[in-house]
């Protein structure tokens, strides 16, 4: 009797370990198949962002052609599977204020104007100008309200200001008064460039820019790209009535460029410094390319490239 329950205490040990190997089998194939489940996630996403790298590459070497417009059906191509394609723009960089060309040119007034329509006082303003002027400049000067590199060090932020112009817009988020812009206007790189020509494009830019350029209102600025669209009122057709000169335009809001020379400064057309924009899309992934060029329809000069992974 005794033997007969030893016998079948030992065949439930038996039982419990095979039961426990088991378990400890299933968790081990669960663990296995999400670990190949995840590799194979991960290399369908490589795959799948590099081929929409490869597409974004294809948009930008369409627009990179002389011979494509703005408009052109080309700028854009699906083929309908796995959403796969791409989308191309080409914009020109004229069509924002080269913050490099006002600064160095201590166009003070422009810059106070704007950042007091973007809701700084003008105490505050005055100071951001300084600080931005300061930052450029050659020496260690400081400014009337500006800040040099005693006022940086306080910060613990050494070897500040850096004297030079701006190479990269997010330059500008480090002088002194920035993050007050980057509060009340979280769009502010929307208005500036570091790669046009310098002064800002008349037959692109919005009417907000060249109310500001010109000290006018918005309203009144209407007329500029208006006139330009031409009596379609539709942008890069062939009745567009683009502007030949600064002076053109200036004439048309009753400005007297030769009067107003600083005004003049301001304004240009046909600025030859264009950005294309590429998207390339497959299967969820998307990859973005932009180009800077310089000339795009001459003997073009690639002033930046660069390459981001989209959401």
């Amino acid at each position: 009797m005794m033997q007969a329950r030893h016998h079948l205490r030992r065949q439930g040990s038996a039982l419990v370990a095979v039961l426990w190997l088991i378990a400890i089998l299933a968790l081990a194939s669960i663990a296995a198949i999400r670990v190949v489940s995840f590799d194979v996630d991960l290399a369908s996403s490589q795959v799948h962002g590099f081929r929409a790298r490869q597409l974004a590459e294809m948009g930008i070497a369409v627009a990179s052609n002389p011979a494509v417009k703005r408009t052109d059906p080309l700028l854009g191509f699906s083929t309908g599977e796995e959403g796969e394609g791409y989308e191309a723009r080409i914009i020109s960089e004229g069509e924002k204020f080269n913050i490099n060309a006002i600064v160095m040119r201590q166009d003070e007034e422009l810059l106070r104007s704007i950042f007091i329509n973007w809701g700084l006082e003008l105490e505050e303003a005055q100071a951001l100008v300084d600080a931005l002027v300061d930052w450029v400049d050659s020496n260690d000067e400081v400014g009337l309200n500006g800040a040099e590199l005693d006022w940086y060090a306080e910060q613990g932020r050494l070897n500040q200001p850096f004297n030079r112009p701006f190479y990269h817009l997010d330059e500008l988020r480090l002088v002194r008064g920035m993050d007050v812009i980057e509060a009340l206007r979280p769009d502010w790189r929307s208005w500036f460039t570091i790669w046009s020509g310098g002064a800002l494009d008349l037959n692109e830019a919005s009417p907000e820019l060249i109310a500001a350029a010109a000290g006018i209102t918005p309203e009144q600025a209407a007329i500029i790209p208006e006139t330009v669209r031409g009596p379609d009122g539709l942008r890069d057709t062939e009745d567009d009535v683009p502007f030949q000169s600064a002076a053109e335009a200036l004439a048309l809001l009753g400005v007297d460029g030769t009067l107003r020379p600083e005004l003049s400064a301001r304004m240009t057309v046909n600025d030859t410094t264009t950005r294309l924009e590429s998207i390339g899309s497959v299967a969820g992934a998307r990859r973005k390319i932009t180009v800077i060029v310089r000339n795009r329809t001459g003997r073009p000069a690639v002033l930046e490239r660069t390459e981001e992974v989209m959401p």
